[in-house]
């Protein structure tokens, strides 16, 4: 199978159905930061149906040359479909996905994007491969692109008990005094989610440590 060959027929496909309109309203939600073909998720469910049976198994190499063609497309809709090929053939993935994530997170980065990456594709990669997770982490805190910081509080968001707290606490520590808005999110976001797990060590997290308003609210907001 020629993965190339098949990724153009879905984008076809997805140009078919385009619609100006959701098209426009699609962009307005995004910042007019990216183009869209106007197709809303259901729709390219249902889309993507046919090609299904296509898009399982696909080996490593074939993954990575899948996700950065599309990665190369202009259209939105085109990145959220290398999520879907990454995240259905997870089982096949190496220890070098790793470098991929990071170049997909600093490349037309924008929250829609980085969280998926980070809470799904890299959380998932740490626990498959724990022993790059401090090192990776460490070094995305310490980055100077936010994105990266912004992945490194938040890949933990589906671990719950298996949550490295230490690892969480010293993430956010770093930037707890960052006026950036999607930093301080972000660090309410992963403080919220751990408290389903233990509300008392986030209330008490939260009580010693000068966080910004905004990271309070939402790390307090269920408690």
């Amino acid at each position: 199978m020629d993965i190339i060959k098949l990724l153009i027929q879905i984008k076809n496909t997805y140009k078919k159905q385009a619609n100006p309109e959701i098209a426009e309203g699609m962009s307005a939600y995004m910042k007019d930061k990216f183009d869209f073909f106007g197709i809303k998720k259901p729709l390219r469910n249902d889309l993507l149906k046919a090609y299904l049976p296509q898009l399982k198994n696909i080996p490593a190499s074939d993954q990575i040359k899948a996700a950065k063609w599309l990665w190369g497309q202009s259209e939105r809709e085109l990145h959220y479909l290398a999520f879907e090929i990454l995240y259905r053939n997870r089982k096949l993935w190496t220890e070098e996905f790793i470098e991929l994530f990071e170049e997909l997170i600093v490349n037309k980065s924008w929250w829609d994007t980085v969280d998926y990456i980070a809470s799904t594709l890299v959380g998932y990669y740490f626990e498959k491969w724990p022993k790059h997770k401090n090192k990776k982490a460490k070094q995305w805190a310490r980055d100077k692109n936010l994105w990266l910081n912004r992945t490194a509080i938040i890949f933990q968001l589906k671990y719950k008990e298996n949550t490295d707290l230490d690892l969480l606490f010293e993430t956010i520590l770093l930037h707890v005094h960052s006026k950036e808005f999607f930093l301080q999110k972000a660090i309410g976001w992963a403080l919220r989610q751990y408290a389903y797990t233990d509300m008392l060590q986030v209330k008490k997290f939260v009580a010693t440590q000068d966080l910004k308003p905004l990271s309070i609210r939402e790390a307090l907001k269920h408690g």
